[in-house]
């Protein structure tokens, strides 16, 4: 592969420090490196596209991404029912929290994140130049990071994401001024990255492939690249090196390993096998009263978590009647059958769609909001759940003895 070679441009990318023209393999690739909060970014990117008049542009989007930004209130015509049937309702709640959070930056610096992109596109349309989403389905990213993440490192995962959700610190004068010049989201990943390095891996290192390689597929020898400042570095260097990357690798999800398979196959078999040898040794009424322990171990954790969440009454007869038997088997948990529930009785309202991102980051609304309420009536029968499934299963099996 030819080096790569610095080559002369348009005074619009010359003019700034952010802008990274090289050339390889026969294509010049203008790197614009952008704030994701920042109104300057978005001038700079309308100006470098203008000037340059590229063959293609490439933006650091995914369709998903790209469907939020440019229709906010998409929200308003989800499916929850279908949502929970299709066990999706973790990734939604990971997907409101993060456009809550983008939401409250947005309004303190007066820029709503990713107008950068919304402007690249903008520009695009309006010069008739083709453009291309070149980063990664945000699903793949979320799962890949979550599966890659060590079981004892989830806990700093959850408790840093409920801590940036929930304060409400208003930012100072001199904060706000130093936000307006970095990439926020890269820089608190790569302090998460110190204690999680797997983190880091898959939403810094892997997307930096993901989209060198998407900018080396892209048609065309004259090619505009928008991402943000934080990927500017990384992609540099596989250009520079020549790497190629198997995107098909990127995609896949990982399986969820065998151990953990079998350790969710083996409760069911723990506790239906210990109840059957307390049946054969101590007769049918101890094998039974064993078994309505562990029907009310489940029962009454979970039932007192949708209560807790202030559910509809038939979403806590659910937990009630669900936990003893969801707890049997890893396929599906409580808090998808009282979340169903919950939702088909008391389904959310359009308006709370529209102010889901206000309200997710003020404790209280949880209760208040229908929609969070869901959100409530699946996270605390499922803590619930596992309450009960090791009181009881601990009892069940310690009375073989």
């Amino acid at each position: 592969m030819p080096p790569i070679q610095s080559t002369p441009s348009s005074p619009a990318s010359e003019s700034s420090s952010d802008v990274h023209v090289v050339s390889v393999q026969g294509k010049e690739i203008i790197l614009v490196g952008t704030l994701h909060v920042s109104r300057e970014s978005a001038d700079l990117v309308r100006n470098v596209i203008e000037g340059e008049k590229p063959d293609h542009v490439c933006v650091e989007l995914d369709p998903r991404r790209f469907e939020a930004l440019s229709q906010p209130h998409k929200w308003e015509s989800l499916d929850l029912k279908d949502i929970i049937r299709k066990r999706q309702l973790t990734v939604l709640l990971a997907n409101l929290l993060l456009a809550s959070f983008q939401k409250r930056l947005g309004d303190q610096l007066g820029v709503l994140p990713g107008t950068e992109m919304l402007e690249a596109i903008k520009v695009c349309k309006k010069h008739d130049i083709p453009i291309s989403l070149c980063d990664r389905d945000i699903r793949i990213t979320m799962r890949r990071a979550w599966r890659s993440t060590p079981f004892l490192k989830k806990s700093v995962l959850v408790s840093s994401l409920l801590f940036s959700i929930f304060d409400t610190t208003q930012l100072s004068e001199d904060s706000l001024k130093d936000l307006r010049k970095q990439d926020v989201l890269s820089d608190m990943i790569r302090e998460l990255g110190a204690e999680v390095p797997t983190l880091k891996t898959v939403l810094i290192d892997e997307r930096d492939q993901y989209l060198a390689e998407k900018i080396m597929e892209t048609p065309g020898s004259r090619i505009v690249a928008v991402v943000g400042a934080g990927h500017v570095e990384g992609i540099l260097g596989i250009l520079r090196r020549g790497q190629r990357c198997n995107l098909e690798g990127l995609d896949v999800i990982p399986p969820v390993r065998r151990a953990w398979k079998w350790a969710g196959w083996s409760i069911p078999v723990i506790i239906l096998g210990s109840i059957a040898i307390i049946g054969i040794q101590k007769g049918a009424v101890a094998a039974g009263e064993n078994a309505l322990f562990w029907i009310l171990a489940n029962g009454i954790p979970s039932a007192l978590g949708a209560l807790m969440a202030f559910a509809h009454p038939l979403t806590i007869l659910a937990a009630f009647v669900a936990a003893p038997f969801t707890s049997l088997t890893p396929v599906i948990g409580a808090g998808y059958v009282t979340a169903f529930v919950q939702t088909y009785f008391q389904p959310p309202v359009v308006r709370e769609f529209q102010t889901v991102a206000e309200d997710i980051a003020i404790p209280l609304r949880w209760w208040r909001s229908r929609l969070l309420r869901v959100f409530l009536a699946f996270l605390f029968p499922t803590i619930g759940s596992i309450i009960g499934t090791w009181v009881g299963g601990t009892r069940i099996v310690s009375n073989l003895f």
